[in-house]
């Protein structure tokens, strides 16, 4: 298996983008079954370069993390990303996690903050980590391993002072180890490119920077979805989102025709990659690469 940061540095200079995906553990036995022998299958048809696990809020879904990072890499040959959080685990389980993270031949980790079970304000664990920076220069300190971190084009949506002030922050995470950076999803191009300006531009960070894509699979999920996450929907986007009711066909063709032209210009715009929030789903995703002609 492949670092993440080595496949970032061929693709650039090759000039060609990153093509990766994201899903989340299930949490029923069906839902496991779908990931594994369809949704799978039919995205690694498009030859991603690489594909990352979620972490459940407070890490309960860590097992299955590992578990499905472990499937993709032996059965699939590909590089996996396991997201790692710093919720409910002290120092000491950090450790013992990336030693069986590195059993795996897992070489690639998403370092987050990650959320608190059940919601609510985030507390640092006694013994564990208060910042992401910190789990990130932790992850350093162990070897071996290939470290992502996230960014928030439109600031985190716990940050209250605004989101220069997160992307601040995540400088001070770059600047602790991390090699790479997947955006939270949006929806207007000008977020990423103002965000894209001031990190890379204002505060010198040269890492990749990467935009964070999903289609719309239907107007009542994404609406919610952008609510936990903080993303907003332009007026327009949600105008027709609107019109388009409980059409769950009509806005699904719709969110893979506005996902292929927001991706469309971000490539032109020299993006290094585009990473996928899949939602365990297949035909939208693969859709649009096709649309790309990067499927």
């Amino acid at each position: 298996m492949e670092f993440i940061r080595d496949i970032y540095a061929a693709k650039q200079a090759a000039n060609k983008p990153v093509i990766s995906f994201e899903f989340f553990p299930p949490k029923t036995e069906e839902g496991d079954r779908n990931l594994v022998d369809k949704a799978i299958p039919a995205l690694l048809q498009t030859r991603p370069d690489y594909c990352s696990v979620t972490y459940g809020a407070g890490g309960s879904t860590r097992e299955k993390t590992l578990m499905i990072v472990d499937r993709i890499q032996r059965e699939h040959r590909l590089t996996a990303l396991a997201h790692l959080t710093c919720v409910n685990h002290t120092r000491a389980e950090v450790g013992a996690l990336l030693e069986k993270i590195r059993l795996l031949d897992c070489k690639n980790i998403l370092a987050l903050r990650g959320d608190p079970p059940g919601g609510g304000a985030f507390q640092a664990t006694p013994g564990g980590f208060e910042f992401s920076s910190q789990l990130v220069d932790f992850i350093r300190q162990a070897g071996d391993f290939s470290t992502g971190v996230a960014g928030f084009p439109e600031g985190h949506v716990a940050c209250r002072e605004g989101k220069q002030a997160d992307w601040n922050h995540l400088k001070t995470k770059v600047a602790a180890g991390a090699d790479f950076v997947l955006t939270q999803l949006f929806f207007d191009n000008a977020d990423f490119f103002e965000f894209r300006d001031y990190v890379a531009g204002k505060l010198g960070v040269s890492v990749p920077l990467v935009p964070g894509v999903i289609a719309i699979l239907n107007a009542t999920q994404i609406l919610k979805f952008t609510q936990l996450c903080g993303s907003k929907i332009p007026p327009p986007l949600r105008a027709r989102l609107e019109a388009l009711g409980n059409d769950e066909a009509a806005a699904m063709e719709f969110g893979i025709e506005y996902a292929t032209r927001q991706c469309e210009e971000l490539l032109r715009a020299g993006v290094p990659g585009l990473h996928f929030y899949t939602l365990n789903k297949s035909h939208s995703t693969v859709q649009v690469l096709k649309n790309l002609g990067l499927a």
